[in-house]
């Protein structure tokens, strides 16, 4: 595609994003089937100046006014995701002064707000609880994420798994905390490798692979996924049982839940049992009350924790929603704790940031549930091997009761996670 037309999609596609209507990742893969002659390298740049303008948009913001032409144009051009000199070639000379006077600017002489660029709904909360930490965080949310995958431990070892990839040109590094963990650098894709579609791989970030982990499910067990979605973690669960036992997906989208079919297939487990829920009160989840060894809630949350894949999630969310959204975790999490058996456990999980969607509803459900004990998520994983277990968690007197990851300190999505077992 010519250099000036594909700035005018970019500029389009951004105008269609900061609607905010849809999620972006929706916006922008309905553009792509609305223009299928696209190639990958003209959908990367699509897709990567798209998130570049939500991540930084305070930062484009405040540069825009002193450009010319529609604010659209302006973002695309601030936000382009491909080598410098192409853009040059689709600019005016007044489009190239600009930017190199924006290009001028240093960082240091910038407002808070335009070098976080968080909403300042979001900036206290986060401030309070990281203090000095506050600002490689925010850093790290402005960069785009690696992509992690997780080797099928079912029928593959990570290891051959990794030099089959490597013989493909897919570059990859073992993660340091997962052991079913591989990162990969680029994107590529994916789909066309062998690997891929005999099921011995799943993409899958390594912070969501350690959730699968605290639970521990072992083989001939009863396990809900009691929030499964697209069953990325049910996948990792059901493995771990060696396809052995029962393994209930639930969850209240019936789309959703479609997702999982094909990756289910691939995967070679015939444990999963995905089913469809109308509420967390429904007559399917009563049925099995009391008769649970191990239950994931994988709450629905604001998924801050993963900003650097989301980033309009910032913009399209406030401190009502984040209210609102924990009296629904607290109803989730309290229906899905009756299915528990004596001595089951029960793990609690968000891709959130925020202590009242996360230690917040743990401390509350710990003080209304005394027949609930709470397990110290640092000894579970270090017993599990994983290393460095330690710091990968905070809370309590050993500081090990919740797993807590943060991207700048762990290269995760942001996670929480809380254990307790039944008495």
């Amino acid at each position: 595609m010519h250099p000036k037309a594909l700035l005018d999609a970019c500029a389009e596609l951004v105008r269609l994003t900061l609607k905010f209507d849809h999620p972006a990742d929706a916006i922008v893969s309905r553009y792509f089937r609305d223009n299928r002659g696209l190639g990958p390298r003209e959908r990367a740049t699509l897709a990567e100046t798209v998130y570049a303008v939500l991540r930084k948009k305070l930062l484009f913001d405040h540069f825009a006014p002193s450009g010319s032409g529609p604010k659209e144009r302006r973002l695309a051009i601030l936000g382009f995701y491909g080598p410098r000199d192409f853009l040059m070639s689709a600019l005016t000379d007044q489009e190239k002064n600009w930017l190199a006077q924006c290009d001028q600017v240093k960082a240091d002489d910038l407002m808070e707000r335009h070098r976080h660029n968080l909403p300042e709904w979001l900036v206290q909360p986060l401030k309070d609880q990281l203090g000095a930490d506050f600002w490689p965080l925010a850093q790290s949310l402005n960069q785009n994420a690696g992509l992690d995958l997780r080797v099928n431990a079912l029928n593959d070892k990570r290891a051959d798994v990794q030099k089959e990839l490597n013989k493909a040109g897919i570059k990859s590094t073992p993660t340091p905390y997962s052991p079913w963990g591989l990162r990969l650098q680029d994107k590529p894709a994916l789909n066309k490798t062998d690997a891929f579609t005999r099921g011995a791989i799943e993409v899958q970030d390594e912070g969501s692979q350690l959730l699968a982990m605290l639970l521990d499910a072992k083989r001939g067990e009863m396990v809900v996924d009691f929030c499964a979605g697209a069953g990325g973690k049910t996948l990792a669960i059901g493995a771990a049982m060696r396809s052995t036992g029962r393994l209930y997906a639930f969850d209240t989208s019936a789309h959703r839940l479609d997702a999982l079919k094909p990756r289910l297939a691939r995967s070679g487990l015939s444990n999963v049992h995905p089913a469809a829920i109308a509420h967390e009160r429904d007559d399917r989840v009563k049925r099995l009350a009391g008769k649970i060894d191990r239950v994931l809630v994988d709450a629905p949350c604001t998924g801050l924790g993963t900003l650097r894949r989301n980033p309009d999630l910032k913009w399209r969310q406030n401190m009502q929603g984040v209210e609102e959204m924990a009296v629904k975790q607290a109803a989730i999490l309290q229906s899905a704790a009756r299915l528990l058996k004596s001595g089951g456990r029960l793990v609690y999980a968000t891709c959130s940031i925020l202590p009242q969607e996360n230690e917040a509803i743990a401390q509350a459900f710990a003080d209304a549930n005394p027949d609930f004990s709470v397990l110290d998520a640092g000894e579970i994983l270090t017993g599990l091997k994983v290393e460095g277990a330690a710091q990968l968690c905070s809370g309590g007197e050993s500081g090990q009761k919740y797993l807590r990851l943060w991207p700048h300190k762990h290269q995760t999505d942001g996670f929480f996670a809380a254990v307790w077992q039944r008495k």
